[in-house]
């Protein structure tokens, strides 16, 4: 059984989405495919104009020159973030590329008759300026009518601070046009946009299907534990993130070694676009803190299928339930779409105090093991009362869950996209 919608009585709209990636556990692709179900559910149709896509291909533009891995986007982007002063040549580039994108667009937009874009991330984020630019004159030479979701932006990266691309980053990174509806993940974001830049936008948190529950481990995972390297007398803490350091992994590995239970930290992703030294630290400090880490992205990956030696892969979805712990130490997030995962699957969480989680998820109610930059007492207590006593463990999930339903379901995301498209189209438009 799915979750139930109020009837949908707007014309069925072509919704194009532009995204530099339809494919991936990252954030942005998780939530986009959790936007195009929603659309599709309530009567609209889909088109994607990406670089990488497992979307049906009769739907599907791909454009190479959208990833932010392209050499000539790359190439900008390095210049970009690197250099004191831009060079002609880079200039010339960023425009040629931009003027490709933006004639590749052009024919999608034709091709398909889409009558509205969804952009996900790509005026936000400057990891692909050309798409950015290309996007921005797009729009505001057609007037088509836009939603801009914005997941991250790039003041929040200390990466894209210093630039020789204000230029850029100023025209496109938002664009300030009244054809586009801006949304934003949290309230900080908001606030920031609106001082910034004049832009008001709507806040629309990630979600996750709560009316729709998990199924129960099925034969496929029997073995899982075994296979991702834990011992059958170890309690299995999972860390379900890529290895970047603002995800602040060295604090679970403290956090084993301080709590004094055999426990193994599984990590389920790879390092992914940044450099692998973070990586080399955390097996370090680990070996340090004698704590076992299992670093198994080669075994967790989108979906279920076999090594090239006969191994079993796992879609993440399968290893959640086995969990005795999700560890979420992150610094920094933009929203917190590991945080909501676990909730779906009743996992206790041991949680960093986050800015977007002290404001804009705590106050809700949720129950979980919390610390506030760095392990205390406290923390060490609270964790073994919920290891200890399965019964606490599972009224926290169960509450935990409701809450999840009350406010971060497909349901509620319904609900707000009906609203965007009523503000672009006008009811029953």
């Amino acid at each position: 059984m799915g979750y139930h919608m109020a009837p949908n009585h707007q014309t069925n709209h072509r919704i194009g989405v532009i995204t530099t990636r339809m494919l991936g556990t990252d954030g942005v692709s998780l939530e986009t495919d959790k936007w195009v179900e929603v659309l599709q559910r309530i009567g609209h149709t889909c088109f994607f104009f990406t670089s990488q896509s497992d979307k049906p291909a009769a739907y599907t533009h791909i454009v190479p020159q959208a990833h932010f891995r392209h050499p000539d986007v790359e190439k900008i982007y390095v210049a970009a973030f690197s250099e004191p002063k831009r060079s002609p040549d880079i200039s010339v580039l960023t425009h040629k590329v931009k003027d490709y994108l933006k004639d590749q667009i052009t024919w999608f937009v034709n091709k398909f008759q889409v009558d509205m874009l969804l952009v996900e991330n790509a005026l936000a984020i400057p990891l692909n300026i050309p798409l950015g630019l290309a996007l921005t004159e797009f729009i505001a030479e057609t007037g088509l009518p836009t939603i801009a979701h914005h997941h991250d932006f790039f003041w929040e990266r200390k990466r894209f601070l210093v630039n020789c691309v204000w230029d850029y980053l100023n025209m496109a990174f938002p664009p300030h046009l009244p054809y586009i509806q801006h949304v934003v993940i949290n309230s900080s974001a908001a606030n920031q946009l609106s001082l910034r830049t004049g832009i008001s936008s709507t806040l629309i948190p990630n979600v996750m299907n709560f009316e729709n529950p998990p199924q129960p481990p099925g034969e496929y995972t029997q073995g899982l534990r075994q296979d991702l390297g834990v011992e059958p007398d170890e309690f299995f803490f999972l860390q379900p993130t890529r290895v970047v350091q603002r995800k602040g992994i060295e604090h679970a590995i403290e956090f084993i070694h301080r709590l004094g239970v055999k426990a193994r930290l599984v990590i389920s992703h790879a390092t992914g676009d940044e450099d692998h030294t973070y990586e080399d630290h955390l097996r370090e400090f680990a070996r340090l803190l004698a704590v076992p880490v299992n670093f198994v992205s080669d075994v967790i990956q989108l979906q279920r299928n076999r090594t090239i030696d006969g191994r079993k892969i796992y879609a993440l979805w399968d290893v959640y339930p086995h969990a005795d712990l999700i560890t979420y130490p992150s610094d920094l997030e933009g929203f917190g779409n590991t945080f909501l995962e676990a909730v779906y699957f009743r996992r206790p969480i041991l949680v960093n105090n986050y800015s977007i989680y002290a404001v804009d998820i705590k106050p809700k109610g949720f129950r979980v093991i919390e610390f506030d930059g760095y392990i205390t007492e406290d923390t060490l207590q609270h964790a073994h009362q919920i290891l200890e006593n399965p019964q606490l463990a599972k009224e926290m999930a169960e509450h935990n869950y409701r809450l999840g339903r009350r406010y971060y379901s497909y349901s509620v995301l319904g609900r707000r996209l009906q609203t965007l498209l009523a503000d672009c189209f006008g009811e029953d438009a």
